[in-house]
């Protein structure tokens, strides 16, 4: 086994924004360099909850045309979509029989997802941390990366790895992954409310800046982004009383991989209109060449389905190697 490789899944929710981005996409093309790397379009995760089929396969496309945009080379990564590598659904289930129910019960993202309904919430959005160990594990990934949101999936990943180990008396059968959190911003938040993470879920477009959005609608909603009259100062930082300004701070700092102790500095007692000028500059030139990559692959669906059939193919390698282990490991013919 390659002794640094890493799965990172991301769900085809269609219309990827500045978020998605900054939050996992521009990591992803960071990390080919120093790993092996299989990456994921989650379609079985994404239909924890209620979808239209059809848009979930637009979508599909849709993301791997983004991360191709972005720059991952989908000649010396693996590029696959979730499904079309059975394996996954096979070894969750074995994992359902490993994992225990306090240890979901404590999942805090389940939770929020669910809401106040959580008794009408799918048993897949319950599951859906076992099947995340099982899409890790599966390729013996070495590395994952992690959102703040997805640290504690991890945990249970690693926790059901080795009670799997032990379970069987398999010692080491499965490493235990490592989180690979970015240093970078975590999230980007909603341009409308800094307080909110941006989401293509939220009615207004103003309140994201989409990867396909062009020159003028940058400039539009950034001018429009919710911050105040204050000028720009420490207190953004430290205190809790400016999301807006925090965000739109912290998304120059991911642009220009400086800190935001940095961006603050050098922009300290200057008023935001200026700011949003040099911020609009900078997602011009960083985003609509991406934009324009992913309407050019989108139109060429032949292009698409070659490379995700090309992954299928890799992916179903090594995943269909390592299930076999693991079912005579269990005992299942």
């Amino acid at each position: 086994m390659n002794q640094n490789r890493i799965l990172s899944g991301i769900q085809p929710t269609g219309n990827l924004h500045l978020g998605n981005y900054l939050g996992a996409i521009n990591n992803f093309v960071l990390l080919q360099k120093k790993f092996e790397c299989f990456f994921m379009l989650a379609d079985m995760h994404a239909i924890t909850v209620n979808h239209d089929p059809d848009i979930l396969r637009q979508n599909v496309l849709e993301t791997a045309s983004a991360l191709i945009a972005s720059g991952i080379d989908p000649d010396t990564n693996i590029i696959f979509v979730q499904s079309s590598v059975g394996a996954h659904a096979e070894l969750a289930w074995i994992f359902n029989c490993i994992a225990r129910i306090g240890w979901l019960n404590r999942m805090t993202q389940f939770k929020e997802k669910a809401g106040s309904n959580k008794e009408k919430a799918s048993v897949g959005l319950y599951t859906y941390p076992v099947l995340m160990a099982a899409d890790i594990l599966m390729y013996k990934a070495t590395h994952v990366p992690v959102g703040d949101d997805q640290k504690q999936h991890l945990e249970l990943c690693r926790d059901i790895a080795i009670k799997f180990n032990n379970d069987f008396n398999a010692k080491d059968f499965f490493t235990m992954p490592e989180p690979i959190i970015s240093e970078g911003i975590s999230r980007v938040m909603s341009l409308r409310d800094g307080l909110k993470k941006m989401s293509k879920s939220e009615e207004s477009d103003l309140s994201r800046i989409n990867l396909t959005d062009d020159e003028d609608l940058i400039i539009k909603k950034i001018q429009k982004a919710k911050t105040d009259s204050e000028p720009i100062g420490p207190n953004i930082i430290a205190g809790t009383e400016r999301p807006e300004a925090r965000n739109l701070i912290n998304i120059f700092s991911a642009l220009t991989n400086k800190k935001v102790k940095e961006v603050v500095q050098e922009w300290e007692g200057k008023i935001f209109s200026d700011f949003k000028k040099e911020l609009s500059a900078l997602l011009i030139e960083k985003i609509l060449p991406i934009g324009k990559e992913i309407k050019k692959f989108k139109s060429n669906k032949d292009f698409l389905i070659k490379i995700l059939e090309n992954g299928k193919m890799k992916a179903n390698l090594v995943a269909n190697k390592n299930l076999k282990e693991i079912k005579e490991i269990v005992g299942l013919a």
